[in-house]
């Protein structure tokens, strides 16, 4: 056996050197090979050209490394494998009902509320009951309603701490499992490492069904590690319901508090939409088909609502599009509530032709942000809005990772995307549109508040910003497709 070896060691030494002098000439072919194979698959599957180009740029500038870079993180594999999974569940049209959708009271609305009905599947429907909450409020309720639940819990955040907010809600749910309440808790896979020791186990030890959405450390997995579940929001025996930008952690709940939130207690028929999709990511994530039947919820209000779940398994980017068109149709003012403010051109350019027809725009982000790069780039983007008449208001601490947008005092949306590359094409996010003038005017006072307490960025104030800070601003925007 060692003679054989020997010998095989010795075949493959003589062929490496009768080849190396053509080394550099096979290399060349194998970078310039895969090169070209990325080249065609990015002008084929990628939508935005300024990311395609930056794909192609990397791939013929690092070939080899920016190729496997681009087969990791620029490779979409999750709609496919969102189809295979859910059988169809995730773009099912079940309940889509056109003829019969109800139109806002609010004439100059109602197309934007037929196009979010083409682009979501379902129905804008009436008699729901929506309170915003502050986050300390809404972590209370969210507590008060595990403990009332009889039926059902379906819990799904991006980060749950293992800390002062985590541990109460860890031992509600253990509470609800002992009174045979069926409970399941989704955690994003990446959003779980962010407190250690994670509640994962804890749950797991108490009887909970907790799953990691996308989690593996496995090379093979990598290419999904760029994919992650923002949404955050808790169905409760399918008729009551939280939705909104809070995660559960110890910041919100501590004196003083180091982050601020906006959530929202639901109740009325558009719970159901929350229900199919958590119901959605559940069987992406593990293969359980939940019961997602939802007739008969009884109507409590009077706003008319509607679920924007977005993310990469679907065919259509639905929360860009909804953001399009209520710039759109908007005629008077625009106020928008973000931590991160990094849009698209398209987006951006949608703005100023609202300012340009005279529509007010208001725009409010943390004056210091957790994410510096894209506090950087937000600055840069927002320079032109104002310079066209926007209204920008940077918001003291505590950070405000609030997301809301109203619209002409009819409209507001309220979720978890931001006004990002990531939310707007990377993450799973779920936003809630609503049609109420009452309900509007509550979150503009909410909005009203936040202004108040922030300090205002005029042209002049960004004369005033040092020539250097300038340029890094526009270094760190044009990173804008991967931030």
């Amino acid at each position: 056996m060692g003679a054989w070896i020997s010998d095989w060691h010795q075949i493959w030494n003589d062929w490496v050197d009768r080849l190396a002098p053509f080394w550099p000439y096979i290399a060349a072919v194998i970078s310039i090979s895969l090169a070209i194979t990325v080249t065609i698959h990015v002008s084929k599957n990628k939508r935005d050209a300024r990311a395609a180009a930056a794909w192609t740029g990397l791939v013929w500038l690092v070939p080899v490394v920016g190729a496997l870079l681009y087969l990791m993180l620029g490779v979409n594999r999750i709609r496919r494998r969102a189809r295979q999974l859910t059988g169809g569940l995730i773009d099912s049209e079940d309940g889509w009902r056109v003829a019969a959708e109800p139109l806002p009271a609010c004439g100059h609305l109602q197309e934007l509320s037929r196009l979010v009905g083409r682009l979501t599947h379902l129905p804008l429907v009436n008699g729901n009951h929506v309170e915003p909450l502050e986050a300390p409020q809404a972590w209370r309720a969210m507590l008060d309603a595990i403990d009332h639940a009889r039926e059902s819990i379906y819990l799904a955040t991006y980060i749950f701490g293992n800390d002062a907010a985590g541990k109460p809600v860890c031992e509600a749910l253990e509470r609800a499992v002992q009174r045979g309440v069926k409970v399941r808790v989704l955690i994003d896979g990446v959003g779980a490492l962010y407190s250690l020791p994670s509640v994962f186990w804890r749950l797991r030890r108490q009887g909970v069904f907790v799953q990691r959405f996308l989690y593996s450390l496995a090379p093979w997995r990598m290419p999904y590690i760029n994919l992650r579940n923002h949404r955050k929001f808790m169905v409760v025996d399918r008729r009551l319901a939280f939705t909104g930008g809070m995660n559960i952690r110890a910041g919100y709940i501590q004196s003083p508090p180091s982050i601020t939130d906006l959530h929202a207690r639901v109740e009325g028929p558009v719970v159901g939409q929350l229900l199919r999709s958590f119901a959605a990511d559940w069987v992406f994530t593990c293969g359980e088909v939940l019961d997602t039947s939802y007739s008969g919820l009884a109507q409590v209000g009077e706003v008319q609502a509607r679920g924007i779940s977005a993310g990469p398994d679907a065919d259509f980017d639905k929360r860009r599009l909804t953001l399009l068109a209520a710039i759109g149709s908007a005629e008077k003012r625009i106020r928008i509530v973000t931590p991160y403010f990094v849009p698209d051109l398209t987006l951006l350019a949608t703005l100023q032709l609202a300012l340009l027809k005279g529509v007010e725009v208001q725009i409010v982000i943390p004056r210091k942000n957790n994410l510096r790069m894209v506090h950087w780039a937000s600055l840069h983007a927002l320079h032109w809005l104002v310079q066209e008449g926007a209204q920008l208001y940077l918001s003291a601490p505590p950070f405000d990772h609030s997301k809301v947008m109203t619209v002409d005092g009819h409209w507001v949306m309220l979720g978890s995307g931001n006004w990002d590359a990531r939310s707007l094409r990377l993450n799973f996010e779920f936003d809630l549109e609503c049609y109420s003038d009452a309900l509007t005017e509550t979150v503009d006072l909410f909005v009203d508040g936040r202004i108040e307490a922030a300090s205002a960025l005029d042209v002049e104030g960004f004369r005033q910003i040092a020539p250097w800070r300038k340029v890094r601003n526009a270094l760190a925007h044009m990173m804008e497709p991967y931030l």
